[in-house]
């Protein structure tokens, strides 16, 4: 299912959550709102960790994970790393990686299986990628957009994309991630997929500005509820690429 939640009134959920099929991290805050929705759907599935990373609310935008593993910018500091590792599941690796484009999950978007990441990451983060996260990388711009983590979102059963990017990349991007790939829109019209959402294989959490129509595309690409991808008629594509333009 997808939810709509607002985060101290942004709807920018996916900068203040990072949601994989094993944990969720939630930036600690006064939005008690936002915190019994996500408990009350993940919290008997999926620890629910409330922290900082270095020093900032913004956990979704700093970091990368998967079911596998978690990696936190080097400035994420040692009380954070301890709190977030004693939280974690057992089988969840987590590491600091010295990375010039620190903030992780902007340049970086991953399921449990495949990354996308930006051109100019470093090999060591490329590295740490692999063997926490046990995902193959590729590296790769959305169109124009290079910061593909906050243009793109993915699951294990598909990705959305920035409206606006090109349909031949779309098709390069389901070839290499063998699952279905589709534009759209969050928030009412607005392009930055990563960080107007987070989604994981059973779930989605979008802002409350997000259309039925934004929704119904998010719910059926990533096979939340009763939606296929068959179900994204090209009547419901024409209407949100329509409304881009």
């Amino acid at each position: 299912m997808a939810l709509r939640v607002d985060y101290e009134g942004s709807n920018e959920v996916g900068v203040f959550c990072k949601l994989t099929n094993s944990y969720c991290l939630v930036g600690i805050g006064g939005t008690q709102n936002f915190y019994s929705i996500v408990e009350a759907e993940l919290a008997e599935v999926v620890p629910v960790i409330h922290t900082t990373i270095s020093g900032t609310r913004i956990v979704g935008r700093l970091t990368a994970g998967n079911r596998h593993g978690l990696l936190v910018p080097n400035s994420t500091t040692d009380q954070e790393l301890q709190h977030i590792r004693n939280a974690l599941p057992d089988e969840v690796q987590i590491r600091r990686v010295d990375e010039r484009l620190s903030a992780l999950g902007n340049v970086i978007a991953c399921n449990d299986h495949v990354a996308l990441v930006h051109a100019e990451i470093s090999e060591e983060t490329e590295k740490a990628l692999q063997e926490v996260l046990k995902v193959e990388v590729f590296r790769v711009t959305l169109g124009q957009n290079s910061l593909v983590g906050s243009y793109c979102s993915l699951s294990s059963q598909g990705c959305l994309v920035a409206a606006r990017t090109p349909p031949e990349t779309q098709r390069e991007l389901a070839a290499l991630l063998q699952i279905p790939v589709v534009a759209g829109t969050v928030n009412r019209g607005s392009e930055l997929i990563g960080a107007g959402m987070c989604v994981n294989d059973w779930i989605a959490l979008t802002g409350l500005d997000t259309t039925s129509t934004e929704l119904s595309v998010v719910e059926s690409i990533f096979k939340l509820g009763d939606n296929q991808p068959t179900a994204i008629n090209s009547q419901l594509r024409d209407t949100l690429i329509e409304s881009m333009l």
